[in-house]
């Protein structure tokens, strides 16, 4: 930034036209000083003071807009790349200057307005597509989000935030070759791309590839990255695996704040699969705590699960009412049938819920459930 406004400065400073006709002269010395410390408020008070309206001179205008955009002076510095504007629309430095402007001050529509002139007049400024691109993202417009970002990544793969954002938008369609090509030729010129890995995530977690998902997990961690989000996705990745105690390390890992339904869902499979009931249950707990999916009633018919494991039938049948209250899905009845008859030995309730289940018509796919129902239903009723 500092050599940027000294190269500028020294161009401002070199027309002695300038001088000639806005007077007094500058002192240079103090102006370069004003921008290499960053002291843009002071620089922008003092130009205005040697340089007084009307101002014709459009180098001095430059001088003046410039100043006063880096001041954060914005209602100024838009008044004066209006004035250049209205001199030369078709500035390409004026244009980005407005529309950068606008963007900052909340102005979107007015600012893609600019972006769009200078794309009719140079369809390779990647920057305009880069820019046109975070505006329709703004406005949802997916289609518009998806060409401006298209032309950006094509002008220049290597950009990490056009690549990133790109291929989560792949991502979002489903089109994972394609996202994957992109991540692919920007990450090849940045591989510890802190933002290109955790796009990476997304896109193979989005393909349940768990050992990918692991390995981009442990890369970001190694550069410092540990989210909950990262956590999670790791544990997920542990667990899919098969490794359940890493699974089980990782989540625990997880401040509580950053914890969530998913954590606790999958730490409990996790834990089950080590035949830890009692943590298990915990765990369940927590994530019908956290919840805010539609999956509650699949935890409480995993907890009763964990009951009847545990031989603790009365918690489990009241574990599988609780996830009836929720969803009334028709293996649940068969589960609490199946517990009845078997382990309770309680024909009456076993009878009624072996009826609901088949009462409930049941998916094609547990036709090995309703066959066992018939024919337990045949039997209890004799």
């Amino acid at each position: 930034m500092k050599e940027f406004t000294v190269y500028l400065l020294l161009v401002f400073c070199a027309s002695a036209g300038v001088r000639a006709q806005q007077s007094p002269a500058v002192n240079d010395s103090l102006l370069l000083d004003y921008y290499q410390n960053q002291r843009f408020a002071e620089a922008a008070d003092y130009l205005r003071k040697s340089y007084p309206e009307p101002i014709t001179n459009n180098r001095v205008l430059s001088k003046l807009a410039y100043t006063s955009q880096m001041a954060s002076r914005l209602t100024d510095a838009e008044g004066y790349y209006q004035r250049l504007y209205n001199v030369d629309s078709t500035n390409t430095s004026v244009l980005f200057s407005l529309g950068g402007i606008n963007l900052r001050r909340g102005n979107n529509q007015k600012a893609e307005t600019y972006y769009k002139m200078i794309a009719k007049q140079d369809s390779t400024n990647f920057l305009v597509y880069k820019q046109l691109g975070k505006i329709a993202q703004d406005k949802a417009d997916i289609a518009a989000m998806l060409g401006y970002l298209q032309k950006a990544n094509k002008i220049n793969p290597a950009d990490p935030d056009v690549a990133s954002d790109l291929s989560d938008l792949y991502v979002n369609l489903k089109q994972y070759p394609v996202a994957e090509r992109v991540l692919n030729g920007a990450i090849s010129k940045d591989p510890k791309n802190v933002i290109l890995l955790q796009s990476m995530l997304k896109l193979t977690s989005a393909q349940d590839k768990f050992m990918a998902t692991r390995d981009i997990c442990l890369k970001l961690i190694d550069l410092g990255v540990r989210s909950g989000y990262v956590l999670t996705k790791l544990g997920v990745a542990y667990y899919n695996i098969k490794n359940y105690t890493c699974s089980i390390e990782t989540f625990a890992d997880i401040p509580g704040l950053e914890q969530s339904e998913t954590s606790f869902y999958v730490a409990s499979l996790a834990y089950k699969a080590l035949k830890d009931q009692p943590m298990a249950i915990i765990n369940l707990n927590n994530a019908i705590t956290e919840g805010i999916s539609g999956n509650i009633s699949d935890y409480y018919a995993e907890m009763a699960d964990s009951y009847e494991v545990s031989k603790k039938y009365k918690k489990a049948v009241m574990a599988y009412q609780k996830s009836l209250q929720f969803a009334e899905k028709p293996i649940v009845y068969y589960l609490l049938a199946s517990l009845y008859d078997t382990d309770l030995k309680n024909k009456q309730l076993a009878l009624k819920y072996y009826k609901k289940y088949m009462q409930s018509k049941p998916p094609v796919k547990e036709q090995k459930y309703m066959a066992y129902s018939k024919s337990r239903l045949s039997e209890l009723t004799r």
